[in-house]
């Protein structure tokens, strides 16, 4: 593979001048047998402050982060408090190479390498791609893989995937309030409560209530989450964890601010385009988790993970509908998405460690049976009193509309999906010397998805995609300190990826996506790790109008991601912990991409929307001594188009956040975070070139955390 030129010599360098920091480090250590040095990571957590060391996400077995041959940032839990953090947009911001999409003011929809996407967000494990906004109440830590691996996860993930691992019962009892009042009337409390009911069961009770407002007018936010947790461990050989969640969010659907010649429209930054009495959202979810996990022998274990989710989402919205015209105009329309899925998912595993050839060797082996059924119904807002016309002409000086009318329009989603997913998978990593590692992995999947039209136009359609999802990759590690790893990934991206299917695509075969990686990572102390990846990343066989016939697509277009991406976690110095990162990407079409008979195709040269060439994070906390703490946060973000039609440009920003933390005494902290600490004005994401977010004003919030 290639790289862009100006790329190259930087990726050295990073590389080189990485090497060279951590050689002292390494020079005295020697390198024990690697099972020895598993057991020793294993035995210090998979996350100590703001570093984290472990992971299961990539190879579903517990590995360290230097024997994994592919880039993945985990976002743990101390930082996650230290940062007040709620939201998944929250969360991402201080990940390279990631960004998010409003998602229509309703859902989270990160941006992954380039790649949009609401599908491929897991907790557990398990997919959890309902359209919803999530919360990080009940999580330990969250872990974003980059780039494809169809091979853990099936379909999807072509940019990679965002996983929330969830807290389990601990060993020692736990009590602990939060309670935080801030900006904009925001009201919330938490609570996370462990104990033991006896010697071979525990328990785990997370819960969280908030009740706020919001800068932007008439908004407001509603959320309730409780999550029990069970463990049972009947023998030293078996562990049982049983796990059930009810969780509710209501809030009002903000699609943001129209555009102006290519440029945000200038208005105050509180002004809401639509109606925010109309825009009301309203989701449920409830879901079940069982997994049983058994040691059959010393170095064999067999587990099996059953998930069943209930997700109930109604989403109301009348928004921005076009730009402002010359003579002060816009165009404000409306429309309804209510949906109900359930998703059902076992998931059986056996994990092998064994020496065969003079090599070690870790087999997981597994099989996934799945079902998806979802019902949709989408209705269009009309305006006037005659409830007739689908848009409004408002001035953008008062820009407020009413909708008189909901009804079903012909060209409304009135449907029932079924999507059935069948998956074998195998995987081995091996230990081929004490410097040399390597990961090879194969799955096997068919999905197949049914769509039962309710509508009038009464369409009903199927398919199935058969596909094997290979990975590879090799690993290098000179010293203790050191990893070099060069990798292979590939996911499918099917036409009914998202259980929804056209006319138009229900016989193609599914889009590819295909990373190659080089990367490395260090320990540049025993509690400081940094990480560089150089990457290519291909989406090919994308969907695009057929020249011969505009009513039909095919697939000819190619979406490239190239860039460099660079992390620092852990503790500088004993009193200073740092959580930074860099990313360089380039995203661009390099073969024209969708288009319709009613739309035009994305052109070849176009840039990949919010997707910034230089984006860089940095968190810092300091102790002061006494008690006292200080944080201080920079996030930076180079210009974005707004959508691949590069009309409208997002300014280029740099924001600085800020905390101070001071603990009464053992069990108390009070904890003051402030955002957008000088108050800057500027774009934080856009929907589209007509639906772009305001970035929030500067804004407080107090937090009094006690332990009983």
């Amino acid at each position: 593979m290639s790289f862009p030129t100006t790329m190259k010599p930087a990726a050295l360098a990073v590389l080189a001048a990485l090497g060279a920091i951590n050689a002292a480090h390494a020079e005295e250590q020697t390198l024990p047998q690697v099972t020895v040095q598993d057991q020793a990571e294993s035995a210090r957590g998979p996350v100590d402050g703001y570093r984290a060391t472990r992971s299961a996400t990539v190879t579903r077995t517990d590995t360290a982060l230097r024997d994994v041959p592919q880039s993945i940032q985990v976002i743990p839990e101390t930082l996650i408090k230290d940062q007040a953090m709620r939201s998944m947009a929250q969360i991402l911001r201080y990940v390279p190479g990631t960004s998010m999409n409003p998602g229509e003011g309703g859902r989270d929809q990160p941006v992954l390498r380039g790649m949009s996407t609401t599908a491929d967000l897991y907790i557990d494990g398990v997919r959890d791609d309902a359209l919803y906004f999530r919360d990080a109440y009940n999580v330990e830590r969250v872990e974003v893989l980059k780039g494809p691996s169809g091979m853990t996860f099936g379909r999807g993930g072509a940019g990679g995937v965002v996983n929330r691992v969830t807290k389990r019962p601990l060993d020692t009892p736990l009590t602990a309030l939060d309670v935080s009042y801030g900006s904009y009337d925001s009201k919330r409390a938490s609570a996370d409560v462990s104990g033991r009911l006896s010697e071979t069961a525990g328990y785990r009770l997370n819960a969280m209530v908030e009740d706020s407002g919001g800068f932007r007018q008439g908004y407001k936010l509603n959320r309730f989450g409780i999550n029990p947790v069970l463990e049972l461990t009947p023998s030293s050989d078996t562990t049982v964890v049983l796990s059930y969640e009810h969780f509710e969010d209501k809030r009002t659907v903000d699609r943001g601010i129209p555009s102006f010649n290519g440029t945000p429209y200038n208005t105050a930054r509180e002004t809401f385009f639509g109606n925010p009495e109309q825009s009301p959202s309203k989701v449920t979810v409830d879901g079940f988790t069982a997994k049983v996990e058994h040691a059959l022998a010393a170095n064999v274990k067999l587990r099996n993970t059953f998930s069943a989710t209930h997700y109930d989402t109604l989403r109301t919205n009348v928004q921005p509908n076009s730009a402002v015209s010359a003579a002060g105009t816009l165009a404000i329309s409306a429309y309804s998405q209510a949906n109900q899925r359930n998703n059902f998912f076992n998931q059986t595993e056996l994990e092998s460690r064994l020496q065969l050839g003079g090599m070690e060797h870790l087999i997981l082996t597994g099989l996934e049976l799945g079902r998806q059924d979802s019902d949709n119904q989408r209705l269009t807002g009309f305006f006037g009193a005659a409830g007739v016309a689908t848009s409004a002409t408002v001035a953008a000086s008062s820009p407020q509309a009413t909708v008189t009318r909901w009804a079903a329009q012909a060209s409304d989603t009135k449907n029932s999906t079924t999507a059935d997913i069948a998956a074998l998978y195998a995987q081995d990593q091996i230990t081929l010397t004490q410097e040399w590692k390597a990961i090879v992995g194969l799955r096997y999947d068919r999905y197949a998805v049914t769509i039962n039209d309710l509508s009038a136009a009464n369409v009903d359609l199927k398919h199935t995609d058969n596909e094997f999802s290979p990975r590879v990759g090799v690993i290098y590690q000179p010293n203790k300190a050191s990893s070099y790893y060069a990798s292979y990934s590939y996911a499918f991206i099917p036409s009914g990826e998202t259980l929804a299917l056209s006319a138009s695509n229900a016989e193609l075969e599914p889009e590819k996506a295909k990373n190659w990686e080089i990367g490395g990572k260090w320990d540049l102390t025993p509690q400081l790790s940094a990480t560089a990846a150089v990457f290519r990343l291909d989406r090919s066989n994308v969907k695009s109008k057929d020249p011969l016939d505009p009513t039909k697509l095919v697939l000819s277009g190619l979406q490239r991601t190239e860039g460099i991406e660079l992390g620092l976690q852990g503790q500088v110095t004993k009193n200073w912990q740092v959580y930074a990162g860099y990313a360089n990407l380039d995203a661009r079409v390099l073969k024209a991409t969708g288009g319709s008979a009613t739309a035009a195709a994305v052109p070849a040269g176009s840039i990949v929307a919010l997707v910034p060439k230089n984006a860089a994070s940095l968190w810092n906390r300091v102790e002061l001594g006494n008690g006292w703490a200080a944080g201080l946060g920079l996030i930076h973000q180079s210009t974005v188009y707004a959508s691949t039609s590069n009309a409208v440009t997002l300014p280029a920003f740099t924001r600085a956040d800020g905390a101070v933390y001071y603990q009464i005494d053992k069990k108390t902290r009070l904890a003051l975070n402030v955002e957008n600490l000088f108050d800057r004005n500027y774009y934080a994401t856009a929907g589209g070139d007509n639906n772009i977010i305001v970035g929030t004003p500067r804004s407080a919030q107090l937090t009094l955390s006690t332990l009983f």
